[in-house]
């Protein structure tokens, strides 16, 4: 069995009023908070830096957007050098003029721009109107290496595709984070919020469970009315770490801003493929067909 030391990730929940600035420096508080804690890889929720602004469809938000080297990065970067930390942050992605990204960026000591991903998959639903603000990822599934361990990274509606967690995870990911903006409908929530809840948290275990690895949920909570006069996005919060056989092994409540530290253990991931040994009977020749967007 692997010899390899445990270590401890730091998962941000937070929430996001409408100062920029302040969100940042929020979120860099709550950084610094999970590496005090001794997390050695931390990572944020989706587009932190601003309210859930996929609300609805205006031109002018693309003012929020900000570049790669942007000062989501520039404030992260120095924290990451003064903790010795691997920071994961979600930026509404500037790449030109009129093309914007739903990425991240790995900000590594010393190295501002470790890595990048682009989100891949792209939703369009009532209040969650993605397709209007951003072009799909180009830059594939990606995995990363740390000091710690090699980690995948997705983001939000790529975790609803076994797809994405499974190429991930064959890239040698040993943990698959999940920055995210999820949460009910408050005209819905009596009727269907515990049902849609759990479904957010069952695909994602079972990530853990089908590939053998850790997945860590981010989410943002709170409630954000982005557009006045509607009911706005109750952001469930729930954000959680599940080790490779889908146990939660640590978990936030629905409702406040707090860091889940977790920790990872390349043992635990040994053991569990050993024993569960899905990826050695996967039957390679027979999955072609995986490709077609339906089988007539």
């Amino acid at each position: 069995m692997q010899d390899r030391e445990k270590y401890k990730v730091g998962l941000v929940q937070m929430s996001m009023g409408t100062d920029l600035e302040a969100n940042l420096k929020k979120a860099v508080e709550f950084v610094r908070e999970a590496a005090g804690k001794g997390a050695r890889v931390i990572c944020l929720p989706e587009m932190f830096r601003s309210q859930y602004f996929c609300q609805n469809e205006d031109a002018d938000l693309f003012d929020l957007a900000e570049p790669i080297e942007g000062p989501s990065v520039a404030a992260l970067a120095k924290v990451a050098d003064e903790n010795g930390v691997t920071i994961i942050a979600p930026i509404f992605e500037e790449r030109s003029i009129g093309l914007y990204h739903n990425s991240l960026v790995i900000i590594k000591p010393g190295e501002p721009v470790a890595g990048v991903y682009r989100k891949m998959h792209i939703p369009d639903d009532p209040a969650y109107y993605e397709k209007f603000y951003f072009a799909p990822g180009d830059l594939g599934f990606k995995a990363f290496d740390t000091a710690e361990g090699r980690i995948g990274t997705l983001i939000c509606w790529d975790q609803w595709y076994p797809e994405g967690a499974r190429l991930t995870s064959l890239r040698g990911a040993e943990i698959l984070f999940y920055p995210t903006a999820i949460g009910w409908h408050p005209y819905e929530k009596e009727k269907y919020g515990d049902q849609q809840r759990d479904a957010w948290r069952t695909i994602q275990r079972s990530h853990s469970i089908a590939n053998g690895v850790y997945v860590a949920g981010v989410n943002r909570v709170g409630l954000e009315v982005f557009v006045p006069d509607t009911p706005g996005i109750q952001f469930w919060g729930s954000t959680f770490l599940s080790d490779p056989f889908g146990v939660i092994i640590a978990e936030a409540d629905t409702e406040t801003e707090q860091v889940v530290i977790g920790e990872v253990d390349p043992a635990r991931i040994e053991e569990v493929r050993r024993g569960w040994p899905f990826l050695r009977d996967r039957r390679i020749d027979a999955y072609g067909e995986i490709a077609k967007r339906f089988i007539d």
